[in-house]
């Protein structure tokens, strides 16, 4: 029986509930069998919807991107009447990949190998001695397998379950919550790819709960009210969660209510002088809201007549089924994504980027996650391998975790997880892996359960 969630002024959140979670183990195989691996590609990785590329990035007809998940290439293509279709990277010829660039425009896709035209809505428009063919001319008759493909928040997504259900089924609440942020009008000011020695499974475990926190971020307690006590966790019958934390107070156990500088920052920023809260550091918080909500427009962030007064002070925390997850601010939307290596269950490739709003007239640097960076700056996508460079503090830290990680999911020694409840969500994230392999979840039958989930 799920139990309806409350969010944080003790409304009713009917679509964010608690589903009920079993107890079988989590093993380390699970992390480092190939069989293990494949399988999971096969009946998991090919019937959910994954975020892939930026509406923004394809302005024009014939404008495309290209992204890989594991051994797939997928192309995502915009169309003469301004839609997105996406369809597998292979020439129907004799199966060589079409294009190996990240992004691009053109009037066909031409194959390198043999000189196939393919136009971008997927038809075959030339063929080489197109009459040497004893079926007749593949002109007409051969096409690029197409992938289904929707849009939502400014991202293109797609499935490769042909009988995939509607994009807004499978995100529940989710399209609900991010449609209340200016999500398709952000701009990317951060983006760091890492290819990570560990599987992929290891990275959406850490952003699936919070425990690690005072660990491995001690630093991150400055601005963000301390313990699961005090953090919403929500669950939902979709595979996704949330967690919400307080922001905009300063960390009791840093010398009491002491103010540190992130915070103070923030608060002149807002016109709010942090001597005048000695000794009432609890009331930030409420301050900030109220500031912004009576600043934010004349400065030109408009979008906050969409949000809740907690969504502009808090950090939303989303893990989407099966490997993205996000921490969104008022202003900011932190990209989180792990992708399966397309033969090493025990490597991964690890997509770090960060989206900011754009108020008008607005000047002042951009913060990311990795630093300062100036205001309509353009910024190029990097590809590193782990420990190059820094991807920025908070990333360079739940990396050095996962590594390790990795090296002891191998040992014999290990039995197992032993989880807190503020670790729920990675025993349940793992419970929807096993109902795919087991065929409970296919065709978008999203709230399909078996009355015992076999751990596999």
């Amino acid at each position: 029986m799920s139990e309806v969630a409350e969010d944080w002024r003790g409304h009713p959140a009917p679509d964010w509930r608690r589903p009920a979670i079993g107890e079988h183990p989590i093993q380390g195989h699970r992390y480092t069998s190939r069989e293990f691996f494949e399988r999971e590609f096969e009946h998991m990785w090919t019937k959910v919807w994954l975020l892939l590329g930026r509406e923004e990035e394809m302005p024009n007809p014939g404008d495309w991107q290209r992204e890989d998940v594991g051994p797939e290439s997928i192309l995502m293509v915009r169309q003469k009447d301004g839609s997105v279709r996406a369809f597998y990277n292979v020439c129907q010829h004799r199966g060589n990949r079409l294009v190996f660039e990240e992004k691009g425009h053109v009037r066909r896709f031409v194959c390198k190998y043999h000189s196939w035209a393919f136009m971008p809505d997927g038809e075959l428009n030339f063929a080489q001695d197109a009459e040497d063919f004893p079926q007749g001319n593949p002109c007409g008759k051969v096409r690029l397998n197409e992938v289904k493909c929707e849009t939502f928040a400014g991202f293109i997504w797609v499935n490769m379950d042909p009988e995939a259900g509607p994009l807004q089924d499978y995100l529940g609440p989710i399209w609900e919550d991010w449609s209340m942020y200016p999500v398709a009008d952000m701009r990317r000011y951060l983006a760091y790819t890492v290819n990570v020695p560990c599987n992929w499974k290891v990275i959406q475990d850490n952003f699936n709960e919070s425990y690690h926190l005072r660990s491995v971020h001690p630093e991150a307690a400055v601005q963000i009210e301390e313990g699961y006590k005090e953090t919403q966790f929500d669950m939902c019958d979709e595979a996704h969660g949330r967690m919400v934390m307080h922001a905009g107070y300063p960390a009791r156990s840093l010398e009491g209510n002491k103010l540190r500088a992130p915070l103070m920052a923030l608060m002149r920023e807002w016109d709010l002088d942090p001597a005048d809260f000695r000794g009432r550091e609890r009331d930030i918080r409420l301050a900030l809201q109220r500031q912004k909500r009576k600043l934010g427009p004349e400065r030109g962030f408009t979008h906050y007549d969409n949000l809740r007064d907690e969504q502009l002070t808090d950090f939303y925390h989303y893990t989407v089924f099966p490997n993205f997850a996000v921490s969104i601010t008022a202003d900011g939307f932190h990209f989180l994504r792990s992708r399966p290596h397309p033969t090493n269950p025990e490597q991964c490739v690890f997509d770090n980027w960060f989206y900011a709003t754009e108020p008008e007239g607005e000047t002042r640097p951009v913060g990311t996650p990795a630093g300062l960076v100036p205001r309509g700056a353009k910024v190029e996508h990097e590809i590193i391998d782990y420990g190059d460079k820094s991807i920025g503090l908070g990333m360079d830290q739940d990396m050095s975790i996962t590594t390790g990680q990795q090296l002891g999911f191998r040992s014999r020694g290990y039995r197992g997880v032993y989880l807190s409840g503020q670790e729920a969500r990675i025993r349940r994230y793992h419970e929807v892996i096993d109902e795919y392999l087991q065929g409970v979840r296919p065709h978008g039958r999203l709230n399909a359960r078996p009355a015992s989930v076999r751990s596999i």
